[in-house]
C-alpha cells in the first residue's frame, strides 16, 4: 500500500516533468480505444492527441467499438501503419495479450491506458480505482448506512471492475458483518453498456420486490441504467446510486438528486499524460525512468508494473463548484432543470 500511495500524483504535476523531459519528435503513436459509447473518451482522446503533437509526434487511432476481435486487428493495423509506442484501452483484458505480445516482440512499447494489461513489459496508467470504489462506498453510506444495497459491477473481462468492487467493499465490509447492510444483488455490466446496467438493476428490483435502499454502481453509465431502472418503478431520487468519470449527464442527475456521487477523474489529466509517456517511451525512455513510475504488483496475477496512478475527487451536490470551476463542464449543463435555490453551485 506504500508503494502505492506514493504512486498518486497531481496530473498536472507528472505533466509539467514529463515536459520537461520529452524529446521525441517525428514518431508515430498509435492509440487503440476499446468504444467511444462513453463521451468522457472523447475527451481523453483530445488531450492525448493535443500532447502527442506538442511532442513533435503524430497521432493515429481505431475504435474497436466493443469488440474484444477487432482490437486483436486494430492493434495490427497500428504497428503496420508503423507505431513507434501504442496506447491500448483494453476491450478484454485477457484477449489483449497477444496483440501486447506482438508488439513488444517488435520493440513497441505499451501503455495500458487506463485498465490494467497485466505483462510486465506494457506501463500502466491509470487513477487509483480501489480509491474510487472506497469513494462510492463511502458516499452512498453516508446517505443510507442501513439497509438493502445492490451492486452494479463493470465488465467482467475488465479488471477495473473488480478493482472498485473490492474497494467498495472494503468500505462496507464492517456494517455488512454487523448486519445493519445486506447485499440483495450484484452482477457485473457486459460491456459496461448502461442498457445491460438497466436490465441488471430491473433484475434485482424484481427478486426483491423493489425493496432495495442504495446502489454502488461502478460507472456513470451503468449509473445512468440504474436510475432508468429506479425512475420506472418511481423510485429515482429516494435511492441514492453511485458512479464515477464526471460524464455531464451524471453530473446533472447528481444536481437533481437521483444520482447521489459521480468520482470524476479529470480525463484532460489522463490523456495528456498518455500522450506524453507514450512519446518518451517511444524515443527510447526506459519504462522505470519515466517521472513518477513505481513498481507496482497488485494486478491478479502480482505481476511486478511500471506504473502511474493519479487521484480522483468525489463529486455530490455539496462541491459541484469543482467541476464546474474547473471548466469540465457548463453550469447550465450541470443546472438544467434544478429548482432555483436547492443546489449552491447552480444559484
Amino acid at each position: 500500500m506504500k508503494k502505492f500511495a506514493t504512486a498518486i500524483m497531481a496530473g498536472v504535476a507528472m505533466s509539467l516533468a514529463l515536459a520537461a523531459v520529452a524529446e521525441a519528435k517525428d514518431k508515430v503513436i498509435g492509440v487503440s480505444w476499446s468504444n467511444f459509447q462513453e463521451e468522457r473518451w472523447k475527451t481523453d482522446e483530445a488531450a492525448m492527441k493535443a500532447a502527442i503533437e506538442a511532442a513533435g509526434n503524430k497521432y493515429i487511432s481505431a475504435d474497436a467499438q466493443s469488440s474484444a476481435a477487432k482490437q486483436l486487428t486494430d492493434v495490427e493495423s497500428l504497428i503496420t501503419q508503423g507505431a513507434n509506442a501504442l496506447i491500448i484501452l483494453s476491450q478484454d483484458a485477457a484477449a489483449i495479450g497477444p496483440a501486447v505480445e506482438k508488439a513488444v516482440a517488435e520493440g513497441i512499447p505499451v501503455v495500458g491506458y487506463d485498465r490494467l494489461i497485466e505483462n510486465a513489459d506494457a506501463f500502466y496508467l491509470t487513477f487509483d480505482n480501489k480509491e474510487v470504489g472506497r469513494m462510492q462506498a463511502r458516499a452512498v453510506y453516508a446517505v443510507k448506512p442501513e439497509g438493502n444495497y445492490a451492486f452494479i459491477k463493470g465488465s467482467s473481462a475488465d479488471p477495473n471492475a473488480d478493482f472498485l468492487f473490492s474497494g467498495q467493499m472494503e468500505v462496507l465490509k464492517e456494517a455488512m458483518d454487523a448486519g445493519k447492510i445486506k447485499n440483495v444483488g450484484e452482477a457485473y455490466t457486459d460491456g459496461w453498456l448502461p442498457a445491460n446496467a438497466q436490465k441488471n438493476m430491473e433484475q434485482i428490483l424484481t427478486a426483491n420486490n423493489n425493496a432495495v435502499d442504495a446502489v454502488v454502481a461502478s460507472n456513470d453509465g451503468t449509473a445512468g441504467g440504474v436510475v432508468a431502472a429506479l425512475a420506472a418503478q418511481g423510485l429515482a431520487g429516494t435511492v441514492p446510486v453511485s458512479g464515477q468519470d464526471g460524464d455531464h449527464a451524471a453530473l446533472n442527475r447528481v444536481a437533481l438528486g437521483t444520482q447521489t456521487v459521480s468520482v470524476w477523474k479529470d480525463a484532460r489529466d489522463l490523456g495528456k499524460a498518455a500522450g506524453e509517456i507514450a512519446s518518451l517511451l517511444a524515443d527510447g525512455t526506459a519504462m522505470d525512468a519515466i517521472p513518477g513510475a513505481v513498481k507496482w504488483a497488485d494486478g491478479p496475477n502480482k505481476v511486478e508494473m511500471n506504473a502511474i496512478f493519479l487521484k480522483p475527487v468525489p463529486i455530490t451536490r455539496d462541491n459541484l463548484n469543482v467541476v464546474i470551476d474547473a471548466g469540465w463542464v457548463s453550469k447550465d449543463v450541470v443546472c438544467q432543470g434544478v429548482p432555483a435555490g436547492t443546489v449552491a453551485a447552480c444559484n
